[in-house]
């Protein structure tokens, strides 16, 4: 191979973007990464390093998520038909316990246990049952839901795993680093682990100081239906789980499933949100009183929140956009536009290229399928009353690319100065309602195709 041919093809293997081979955290993406945080009640958590994948040699790989005190337990799935075991698995645990009596969460990376027959299933239930042998006494049915990621169709080395979960109980800890251990635990080509905490208060205990904390993992395989990739949530609230999985599910239907990086739905999806009520106080009874009003709020906020910096670490991504569709006919159709948008390979490329190609959002706007979901008579979309602008993240004035149909005179350079920014607001105004959606999604690179190229090796 002559040199020059030699150095450009070490050229196009340069990842500026993906997570360095040595596992520290480009500088980039360093101010993601809490130094601290108030974390609820009664929960201890630990990362542990097992070797599921062969090239990981020293970073941990197991994650254990614990409650002294029995939780309420919520969970919203993938919807690829071809569910992973552990999907399977805890889904079968939660409606065995009616959402009731649940004490942990045990989580693998490298491997998803995905398409593996009989013996994933199995593999699946042994990781469940090892945790609960490690509580006295072991409960019955499992109380511990089970999540894998990584790569697809192939099985565990569930000797390895099992030998190294009395390490991960043993090692259980409520401190920061322990949880941030545990954020970690769970990434594949992530650059950095996603750990968030707040704290809130309840209108019928004002007093009393509940917190809310969560890990997330993902940046590729990444547009959901009922979920996305892997999500664990932890709260000190007395939330039962007949509250707790409609709080969850219109959480996660504004978030985890409002954002998108390429357009693939895992076989591994699955959040899940714990609740011990350890922090004390009245339990929500009402998913209509104030309490579950204010926790909605809290939750999806929060979610949000997670789910925005899976966007921030996309496989190859150089740019955060929002995606808002305002005055639109109804929500569903806000949601329809805003995802079509965030899904075209067009409009995300020509944004990687600081491209001012309105004509790529107007032309999925067009497309979207968004009338099936209106009555008839309503109409989803006018083009005489469609806006399109962008947005800058600094306060000043949006860019008009069309008002009212009309296409306008773009100032070109003002233009490129909006997308050299690492975030952008795409807004489109439909003018036909009321109702508004929301939307996360990123640029599509290079980096992307190169990272996705070799995954496996």
């Amino acid at each position: 191979m002559s040199f020059k041919r030699f150095h450009r093809t070490m050229a196009m293997q340069i990842r500026t973007y993906s997570a360095p081979v040595d596992g520290s955290i480009p500088p980039a993406k360093r101010k993601y990464v809490p130094s601290s945080g108030t974390y609820p009640q009664g929960f201890q958590v630990s990362g542990t390093y097992v070797g599921v994948k062969a090239s990981n040699t020293r970073f941990p790989d197991l994650a254990l998520i614990t409650s002294a005190t029995p939780c309420s337990g919520a969970a919203v799935f993938t919807k690829n038909k071809f569910q992973a075991a552990p999907v399977t698995v805890s889904r079968e645990t939660i409606q065995k316990r009616s959402g009731e009596g649940l004490h942990a969460i045990v989580i693998n990376s490298g491997c998803a246990n995905a398409v593996t027959g009989k013996g994933g299933l199995e593999d699946a239930v042994s990781m469940g049952s090892a945790v609960d042998a490690c509580f006295d006494p072991p409960p019955s049915p499992s109380s511990t839901l089970v999540m894998s990621t990584g790569v697809i169709g192939q099985r565990l080395p569930i000797a390895k795993i099992l030998a190294r979960i009395p390490t991960a109980y043993s090692t259980l800890s409520d401190k920061h680093s322990s949880w941030l251990a545990t954020a970690r635990a769970i990434c594949t080509t992530d650059t950095f682990p996603k750990l968030l905490s707040t704290t809130f208060s309840l209108p019928s205990s004002p007093s009393t100081t509940y917190s809310l904390a969560g890990m997330t993992k993902g940046a590729g395989m990444i547009h959901p239906n009922m979920a996305t990739l892997l999500g664990i949530m932890c709260t000190d609230a007395p939330i039962p789980a007949p509250i707790l999985q409609p709080l969850l599910t219109h959480a996660v239907d504004r978030s985890f499933n409002a954002i998108s990086i390429d357009g693939d739905m895992s076989t591994n999806d699955t959040v899940a949100l714990l609740a011990n009520g350890a922090a004390g106080g009245p339990p929500i009874t009402s998913i209509s009183s104030p309490d579950a009003q204010k926790m909605q709020e809290v939750l999806t906020s929060f979610t949000q929140s997670l789910a925005q910096l899976v966007v921030r670490d996309g496989e190859g991504a150089t740019k955060f956009v929002h995606v808002r569709v305002c005055n639109a006919a109804s929500f569903a159709d806000a949601k329809a536009i805003a995802s079509t948008i965030a899904q075209s390979n067009l409009v995300k490329t020509a944004l990687y290229g600081k491209d001012a190609n309105w004509g790529r959002i107007l032309c999925a706007v067009g497309y979207t399928d968004a009338g099936a979901i209106v009555p008839q008579d309503v109409a989803s979309i006018l083009p005489e009353r469609t806006n399109v602008s962008f947005v800058p993240v600094d306060g000043s004035a949006e860019l008009k690319l069309l008002v009212n149909g009309e296409p306008q005179a773009v100032d070109e350079e003002r233009a490129k100065v909006i997308l050299e920014a690492e975030d952008l607001e795409i807004r489109v105004d439909l003018g036909t309602g009321d109702e508004e959606a929301n939307y996360w999604t990123c640029d599509f690179s290079h980096e992307y195709v190169t990272i996705n190229a070799d995954y496996r090796t």
